[in-house]
């Protein structure tokens, strides 16, 4: 990735509200791009959205990608060169409760933005963010790749299938029209992450409050990763669409190294120790929905072709959070903390 490349640029980022988002959003105006966000309102309180003031950075869009008017209005208006689709409704518990909205949000919303992208002449690039949910998962140790098929036991996870196979569709429907890749992560994890119902915001709550970590599958492996890793890796696949490479309109996976693909037990300990707190952790007795018990990401196309590989090991990105999460709530301020964990990262070598 070239932070020069990016200076002067114009990039349009759904969901910039959001957690992951925001971090795009703060990364890209700090490499100089001039970014439009378009996001329904911060889907949470606190947020890092609000935290780091991100509305005085960006051109801030109020608006719902289900509506197909509002994203063709915001993308003629803005006339980017690249779109990061990163709007979703990300939550696999609540899919269980909201199947209609994350189905509306994640698939229908999707379409919206692809053909949105198609009817504007200056869009050349689109890079839409789906998850490492979106595979067929049958429980088994070996990593999966981008051939991989697509699936899903519960709404969430299907429906980021879904989306994927939309994007397969209009890439090879549309050859004319803008470049399109999809980008799928591990388990993302940074500071400013408030969302109810997810490990590491969870977690952080409970450490504040000083009161013990409810976990309920602590046994469950996920491929955890600090956000950065997995944004580097978006905007290294956005450098190349927008060179001019049609090789890199296709899947892409960036997950964490094999051996930082932990339980969620593990990470609790993690960060309990490096916030100092003695309160330990429970599993309340209540049974819920189907949640995976093990799923890795095989990320050796990224790494061969891209020349992405992970900076950070894993019990650095617990440590990098924990700093973030105290010194916000040692009255830090929030955006003058992620830029610094920006900048030390781009200057940070290869784990």
């Amino acid at each position: 990735m070239t932070t020069d490349f990016w200076q002067g640029r114009r990039v349009l980022v759904t969901g910039h509200t959001g957690f992951k988002g925001g971090w795009l959003s703060l990364w890209l105006h700090r490499m100089g791009a001039h970014v439009t966000g378009l996001a329904l309102p911060a889907p949470t309180e606190p947020s890092f959205f609000a935290q780091t003031r991100l509305a005085d950075l960006v051109e801030h869009h109020v608006g719902d990608v289900r509506d197909m008017q509002v994203v063709m209005d915001a993308i003629a208006a803005a006339r980017p060169e690249i779109v990061f689709h990163l709007a979703a409704q990300p939550l696999v518990r609540y899919s269980y409760d909201n199947p209609v909205e994350t189905y509306a949000t994640n698939v229908m919303g999707t379409v919206h933005v692809l053909e949105a992208c198609r009817a504007v002449d200056s869009v050349r690039a689109v890079v839409c963010v789906t998850s490492d949910k979106c595979y067929e998962n049958r429980e088994w140790i070996w990593p999966y790749r981008e051939s991989d098929p697509m699936g899903g036991h519960d709404p969430y996870s299907s429906s980021k299938g879904a989306a994927e196979i939309a994007i397969a569709s209009w890439r090879h429907s549309y050859p004319d029209g803008p470049a399109i890749a999809s980008v799928r992560a591990g388990n993302v994890i940074g500071g400013g992450d408030w969302a109810q119902d997810r490990l590491v915001p969870d977690i952080v709550r409970a450490l504040i409050a000083d009161v013990p970590v409810s976990v309920r599958n602590p046994a469950s492996i996920r491929p955890w990763q600090h956000v950065l890793e997995a944004l580097s890796g978006y905007l290294m696949v956005g450098e190349r669409l927008l060179e001019g490479r049609r090789d890199a309109a296709t899947a892409w996976n960036f997950g964490p190294s094999e051996e930082d693909a932990q339980p969620v037990g593990w990470i609790v300990d993690q960060m309990l120790a490096s916030w100092g707190s003695a309160t330990g952790w429970d599993r309340p007795n209540v049974a819920g929905p189907h949640e995976a018990v093990l799923l890795r990401l095989d990320s050796s196309k990224a790494r061969s072709e891209l020349g992405w590989k992970p900076k950070l090991r894993l019990n650095e990105a617990l440590t990098i959070i924990v700093d973030w999460h105290k010194g916000v709530a040692q009255s830090g301020d929030a955006r003058d903390i992620s830029l610094r964990q920006i900048d030390q990262f781009a200057g940070h070598g290869a784990a």
